[in-house]
């Protein structure tokens, strides 16, 4: 099999058409999951749009050579290891570098810091690697094969706080120089597993002289870490290396953030604007031919943490917002109908891999919570009363689409259209309690139910996070819905970072959440695999069985598409049956950039827009800023 065919994914045209317009005072146009059809599109793949320059320069357009981004939440740190938040992985492209990314156009995996894909030996075990020659780090010092060596110990260390990566070297066996070619290493595998690759596409490369001036992890090997025996034994000089390195101020204060990408935090005000400055003699700018993903063209970029829909379409109308792939629906619709927005923008509603759900906590007992959702009856029963169409008309004008289970369908490959979304049917909700033995045995229009002894009303907290407007109406709907059946919700709203610590910690009834999907082929265990409920993984809820565990595990290694797909589809029909959450929703990102830059590109692949890559196409010259 090719590199290309195994990470290729199933795409798929949705039937709508893009029709954009380069500068005029029309709205550009709705759902675009195309390129566009004019001269600067060669073909008419469904993958991203290609927004062409616009015709003429308005006088009233800002020549400062600076991208004011606005995003809803700030990241929960930029730790290089220790961290899981959409934006922080979206800051980590433009100040890290990995030895493979994805490319935004053919949604596959393309070099970064290596010269070529890996050569993959026959039985798919080895895979050999070359670094690129052209890289330094911002002392001078040139990246080297010590440093991706050290970045996959540090990234198995025991003591390294990474859940959420840990089990994407679960096959690794070691990684070795080769002795002949200083910039060549090989990686080798005990099993063929479907992220052997991929997974590097999501690993930042760290410098080791830099986290590691004493060369702790240098006495220690790869095979060691990932041997269960190894951690269960003390290791003073690894626990003094994992306190340092886990410090909170590798991820949070910028005098410690260290990276080979183009750009650096130098500023950072909580939760309301981080600056990112472009680095001067930076060893992209030493390039003979850049590439597109080596640009580095604004000056500055800058992130303002933006919640109200109001301020939101103000500042975009007043042009103090460059980019934004936050806005919502509605509001983005709104927008579209001011001449002077469209006149200064492109916009479109684009397709993605993201969803939205609610989650429910299947194990409460582990923290003292009452066991609400412990019996499937009940997590359909409330799937039965959450009124998704009506919420999709009245909150998302009519424009999300249904999820019925774990994978969207911009996955044509695994999505299964067989699986219906579960109906909006109170009757058929109020049954279903009441054969869980939820009934209201008082009349207090309240159900209850005994639970070790004692009676306990059907009232519980439904966590939700602030600034997304959207969705806390969302949140009211469903309370009134459930009250219908004779179940209480108690909104409870978190910010961001706040809400995120809950959730691994397991501090909750039910949550409303969202996944950033990818191109990349799904590695179902950081989600859906019941090892990743206990050790701080992705598995709030506490879904899984022997049965799917096993199921997932052999996902993993099936690197062959037309065996793994069907294994998907299975997984997703008892994810389905079991119902661990309510699947509301893939809601098209919203996204608009001014049309003062050029390679004003929006793509399916999050976070939906490349900021380094908008070039000022100014008459005259660009106005710079001072430090």
């Amino acid at each position: 099999m090719t590199m290309k065919n195994q990470f290729a994914t199933g795409l798929f045209a949705l039937s709508i058409a893009a029709g954009l317009i380069s500068c005029s005072d029309t709205p550009e146009g709705k759902f675009s999951d195309g390129k566009t059809s004019g001269s600067d599109s060669s073909s008419n793949d469904v993958r991203y749009i290609l927004n062409k320059k616009a015709d003429k320069w308005q006088d009233d357009w800002s020549k400062e050579n600076v991208v004011v981004y606005h995003w809803r939440a700030e990241p929960d740190n930029l730790h290089p290891t220790n961290g899981a938040s959409n934006p922080r992985r979206m800051i980590q492209d433009y100040t890290q570098r990995f030895l493979l990314n994805i490319d935004f156009q053919t949604l596959e995996l393309r070099p970064d810091l290596i010269t070529k894909m890996p050569e993959v030996s026959e039985d798919g075990l080895v895979y050999t690697y070359d670094l690129r020659n052209d890289v330094t780090w911002d002392d001078g010092s040139p990246l080297t094969v010590d440093d991706v060596i050290f970045t996959m110990k540090a990234q198995t260390c025991p003591q390294t706080n990474n859940p959420q990566y840990k089990a994407l070297f679960e096959f690794t066996k070691t990684i070795e120089k080769d002795p002949a070619v200083p910039n060549r290493f090989k990686v080798i595998f005990n099993k063929r597993f479907v992220y052997n690759v991929a997974m590097f596409g999501d690993i930042a490369i760290m410098q080791e002289k830099y986290h590691d001036k004493e060369g702790v992890l240098k006495k220690y090997s790869i095979d060691q870490f990932l041997d269960p025996e190894f951690s269960k034994t003390q290791h003073a000089d690894l626990e003094a290396w994992g306190k340092e390195f886990n410090d909170p101020k590798y991820g949070r204060d910028i005098n410690f953030l260290n990276g080979l990408g183009p750009y650096k935090v130098t500023a950072w005000e909580d939760k309301s604007r981080l600056e990112l400055t472009r680095k001067t003699g930076h060893w992209t700018q030493k390039l003979a031919s850049p590439g597109y993903y080596d640009a580095a063209y604004p000056e500055k970029i800058i992130c303002r943490v933006i919640t109200d829909e109001n301020a939101i379409a103000l500042e975009l109308k007043n042009q103090t917002i460059d980019v934004s792939s936050w806005i919502s629906t509605h509001g983005l619709f709104e927008l579209q109908k001011d001449s002077s927005f469209n006149r200064n923008f492109h916009s479109a509603f684009v397709y993605n891999f993201d969803w939205q759900y609610m989650g429910f906590n299947m194990k409460p007992e582990s923290v003292n919570r009452t066991p609400f959702f412990t019996d499937k009856k009940v997590r359909r029963a409330i799937a039965h009363l959450v009124p998704c169409d009506e919420m999709n008309q009245t909150y998302l004008d009519g424009q999300a689409v249904r999820m019925s289970s774990a994978v969207t369908p911009t996955r044509k490959d695994v999505f299964d259209p067989n699986l219906k979304p579960l109906e909006y049917d109170i009757e058929k909700a109020k049954k279903l309690l009441d054969e869980a033995g939820w009934k209201d045995t008082d009349g207090d229009n309240i159900r209850d139910k005994m639970i070790n002894g004692k009676k306990v009303q059907f009232e519980f907290e439904l966590m939700i996070m602030t600034g997304n407007v959207a969705g806390a109406n969302m949140a009211k709907d469903i309370k009134e819905s459930l009250y219908k059946a004779g179940v209480v919700a108690n909104i409870r709203s978190l910010e961001f970072v706040t809400f995120y610590q809950q959730l691994p910690m397991h501090e909750f009834d039910m949550y409303f959440g969202a996944w950033s999907g990818s191109a990349f082929p799904e590695d179902y265990k950081q989600i859906w695999h019941s090892e990743q409920w206990a050790n701080g993984g992705s598995n709030y809820v506490g879904f899984g069985t022997p049965e799917t565990d096993k199921l997932v595990d052999s996902i993993r290694v099936q690197i062959v598409d037309s065996l793994r797909n069907p294994m998907e589809r299975k997984l997703m029909s008892i994810i389905y049956d079991e119902q661990p959450y309510v699947f509301l929703f893939m809601v098209p990102r919203k996204v608009a950039i001014h049309k003062r830059f050029d390679n004003a590109n929006m793509y399916w692949e999050k976070p939906g827009v490349f900021l380094p890559a908008l070039r000022m196409w100014a008459p005259g010259a660009v106005v710079t800023t001072t430090n």
